[in-house]
């Protein structure tokens, strides 16, 4: 079982509430409509009324950072996942969370929140720190590339995740650059996303075909 450390809960689960504090605080300058969800070119799409915006939102995030926390917890080979990658997996959602209400706030109140090049930027920071971990993730249930062939092959998952790091990498670089140039997300992110995910995908079924047939 991999055990969290009760500071590091309480910290984190705070910081995933902290906007219901923050928009308590800013209630009264909030309108009675609230933008919830953004488009590719960074404008609001989805409105929900204060009081959803404020607390239901943080509260669902909530019950995702519980449930990451109880599933690594649980998984039967919780001692493989490195305290680095448990930390990653840990400090995501918190992330998340405070990237929405900055967004989500700041729209609100009228100040000139680019939407698009919040996204690309923390999308990039989030896939180049996991394209760093992924060579070093050891196999489990819960972290990592979790397909049916690096599941049950160690050296299919170890070759796997150090092909897929760089990879990793290289798409939160190009997510990077891109929140800072003028370009639509919808044109960067879905692309780039799916060979992220699909290259790792062929290259571990690749390496099951090719051990399959030596055998």
């Amino acid at each position: 079982m991999k055990k969290v450390s009760k500071q590091t809960m309480i910290i984190t689960f705070l910081l995933t509430a902290a906007p219901m504090l923050a928009g308590v605080i800013l209630w009264n300058r909030l309108p009675e409509r609230v933008p919830v969800h953004f488009g590719f070119d960074g404008q609001p799409d989805s409105w929900s009324s204060r009081s959803f915006a404020v607390f239901a939102m943080p509260a669902f995030l909530l019950a995702i950072h519980a449930a990451c926390i109880k599933i690594t917890s649980l998984d039967p080979k919780a001692e493989n996942i490195s305290t680095k990658v448990h930390s990653l997996v840990l400090w995501t959602v918190p992330a998340v969370s405070l990237f929405a209400a900055c967004l989500t706030y700041g729209t609100a109140l009228g100040y000139p929140v680019n939407a698009n090049r919040f996204a690309l930027v923390l999308m990039g920071v989030l896939f180049i720190a996991v394209g760093n971990y992924l060579p070093k993730c050891r196999q489990s249930y819960t972290v990592g590339i979790r397909i049916p062939w690096t599941l049950a092959d160690e050296e299919n998952w170890n070759r796997t995740h150090r092909m897929a790091g760089p990879l990793w990498i290289a798409g939160g670089l190009i997510f990077l650059i891109s929140g800072f140039i003028k370009v639509d997300s919808g044109v960067i992110m879905f692309p780039v996303i799916i060979l992220m995910v699909l290259v790792p995908c062929v290259y571990s079924y690749l390496l099951f075909r090719r051990k399959k047939a030596e055998n």
